[in-house]
């Protein structure tokens, strides 16, 4: 199985990279909390990698630090918790925010990610809390937008939308999002800086 990758990346958008190893172009699913890490990475980068083996499908899953790929791991070990969901939790929320929800058995942080209900919710504290071991604490969709903004804003918050919309959230949960974002942020937001803000209104 593939553990970790390192290579140039080839492309990118939020919720996924190519990376190309020695000209052979990987396919990885990566959470947000990546995607903001890789955005300004140059040359050579370095993913933790775990292989996802399905029937019909092998799928690579890439983490910046290899907190974040245990941390999946715990959570697709979870029932009723596959890696889209597991993705949104990293996206969302992150690990230490996790962890502290998991400590404190914080059901209504969990149950703002899509996908989890409250049993689940549930399942993921009593399953995750004898896990965990760090110390921690608290710690294709298209957007309307003003005549004057440049096509690249346009397509940036586009991308976004379409992030978030991959992560679960409605179209018009993930629109309405990133519009006020922008709003606040103004032109000059890059991607991640939009995706940032649009998630802590999202799982308030």
């Amino acid at each position: 199985m593939i553990g970790r990758l390192s290579g140039i990346i080839a492309a990118s958008r939020p919720d996924e990279v190519i990376v190309d190893v020695s000209g052979v172009g990987y396919r990885v699913q990566i959470p947000l909390s990546t995607f903001y890490k890789l955005v300004n990475s140059q040359g050579v980068v370095s993913l933790q990698i775990h292989t996802y083996v399905r029937e019909e499908a092998i799928q690579l899953f890439g983490f910046w630090t290899d907190e974040e790929r245990t941390t999946f791991q715990r959570l697709i070990a979870v029932s009723g918790i596959g890696p889209k969901i597991a993705l949104a939790v990293l996206s969302g929320i992150g690990v230490a925010d996790l962890e502290q929800a998991v400590r404190e058995g914080d059901r209504g942080v969990l149950e703002r990610i899509p996908g989890i209900g409250r049993k689940t919710a549930e399942r993921v504290i009593l399953e995750l809390r004898s896990r965990l071991t760090t110390p921690r604490g608290r710690g294709a969709t298209s957007v309307v937008t003003p005549a004057t903004v440049s096509p690249s804003v346009a397509s940036s918050d586009a991308d976004a939308v379409s992030a978030l919309v991959r992560l679960g959230y409605s179209d018009n949960a993930a629109h309405d999002a990133i519009v006020a974002a922008r709003r606040e942020m103004g032109a000059e937001a890059p991607i991640e800086g939009l995706l940032r803000t649009a998630l802590r209104a999202l799982v308030r």
